[in-house]
């Protein structure tokens, strides 16, 4: 039995996979503060040329620069897993296969993209990145590419995850990057928010807009960031191209495949690979699995929104809970955020990928079922897919049928331990989002008359 299925440095993908030249219908378009389409100029401010132009790009296939190219070799090809200990453990005649990103250095998918927003970022002549970071994966993975680079990073951390994981804070740091809980006081974005709740626990929405701000008012600095935006996920794909080619290298292909999905880069980066696939007729479901605490694609609404806490990003179509949601804190902080991105909000939209909210302890207790399988301590937001592929192996189970199930191990939770000490414990709750106060969000999304048609 195959256990770790390897590619060799040589067969690492030379191209990104870009999903909009398959999408049935173009992207939706950003919009400014008139609600009128704004052009790739209104983001000359805070990003590169070059990623700008991928954010716009339809081309199929991106090259990936060499030098970018050389740096991610420290670990990729990641290895793919066949999980035989946990089938086992379930007694289903499924298979289940997992992708483990969790061998970065950073220890988790998120470098990925971190390394090419630094290189297109340093060819541009930028001496300084900003960035928000929910649970502190995206802030070390751009502290890592900055070292790489020679780029002074500065990272606001969503108050909430700053303190409840101080060793991510600390390896921001041992790379040399400046780490601040958000909300602050050094942006005119964080003295709002805490003039109206000084004890803020902050979110993803509130540190990208302190980001932003100090992004825009100084011409040697750019804003990088970790999910969202279609540039990041197109970096992502590496993930889902490796994937196919290490499943036909033991002539299997997936039914369905799993995702953690907070912005939409995790899901994004396996899935959209095979939704090449799919948009050529090949029957296969892709699931972005989130949180119930913060139900972007389940309960939100298709909407256009801000991406931020305060205004200050471009208007984007997306399924969002409004832009002044204010999640619990739960401890997978990488959810945390009120949209989604553009791209897979839109092919959800159009019913050409599934959503699935999943509680807290259900993701947990699944957490525990693989470390104790399969020997890998996955980070919270990872445990949000592994849930996802644990029901439907049991569904397997109960039905005889034989499916093939791929997920995203998108990092290790060696820095989120006090998480599961609060599992065991029994101090973490499922958290169930009131409808209510989702509603009482939406009543506060940008009034848009914009019509594509």
């Amino acid at each position: 039995m195959k256990t770790k299925i390897l590619l060799k440095e040589s067969e690492m993908p030379t191209h990104w996979y870009n999903v909009v030249a398959d999408m049935p219908n173009p992207p939706t378009p950003p919009l400014g503060p008139d609600g009128q389409p704004v052009g790739p100029e209104a983001l000359m401010a805070i990003f590169p040329e070059e990623l700008i132009k991928q954010e716009v790009s339809r081309e199929r296939w991106i090259p990936i620069p060499e030098a970018v190219r050389d740096i991610l070799r420290l670990w990729r090809p990641s290895p793919l897993y066949r999980a035989h200990r946990l089938e086992q453990a379930l007694k289903t005649p499924a298979k289940i296969y997992y992708k483990n990103e969790s061998v970065s250095p950073a220890g988790s998918h998120k470098p990925n993209t971190a390394v090419a927003q630094a290189y297109y970022n340093k060819q541009a002549g930028i001496k300084r990145l900003t960035t928000e970071t929910g649970a502190g994966q995206w802030g070390c993975a751009l502290a890592l590419a900055g070292q790489m680079f020679g780029l002074e990073v500065r990272v606001f951390m969503v108050k909430v995850s700053y303190h409840q994981k101080p060793y991510r804070r600390s390896m921001m740091q041992t790379w040399g990057a400046n780490v601040y809980a958000s909300p602050t006081d050094m942006t005119n974005s964080g003295r709002a928010i805490l003039a109206k709740d000084p004890n803020s626990d902050g979110s993803l929405g509130i540190a990208i807009s302190e980001a932003v701000e100090e992004a825009a008012g100084r011409d040697d600095t750019n804003y990088a960031l970790g999910s969202v935006l279609n540039h990041v996920l197109l970096h992502q794909t590496i993930i889902g191209e490796e994937a196919k080619k290490q499943l036909a290298m033991v002539g299997d292909y997936p039914d369905m495949i799993f995702a953690p999905c907070g912005g939409g880069s995790n899901f994004g980066g396996i899935a959209f690979p095979f939704f090449a696939d799919k948009a050529a007729g090949r029957d296969i479901q892709l699931v972005a699995v989130e949180p119930t605490s913060c139900p972007t694609l389940t309960k939100g609404v298709y909407a256009y929104d801000f991406g931020d806490a305060i205004g200050l990003t471009p208007l984007m179509k997306m399924f969002t809970l409004g832009h002044d949601f204010m999640p619990p804190g739960i401890h997978a902080g990488g959810l945390r955020y009120h949209g989604d991105s553009a791209l897979v909000s839109q092919l959800h939209y159009e019913g050409l990928v599934d959503a699935l909210a999943v509680p807290q302890l259900e993701t947990f207790e699944a957490g525990v079922l693989f470390a104790r399988c399969e020997g890998i301590v996955p980070a919270p937001e990872s445990t949000h897919a592994i849930a996802a592929a644990v029901r439907e192996a049991k569904r397997c189970a109960a039905t005889g049928e034989a499916k093939t199930l791929l997920f995203n191990l998108s990092g290790h939770g060696h820095f989120d331990m006090s998480s599961y000490d609060r599992y065991f414990s029994g101090e973490l709750q499922d958290y169930d989002y009131p409808e209510e106060a989702i509603q009482e969000s939406l009543k506060h999304l940008p009034q848009v008359d914009f019509n594509p048609n």
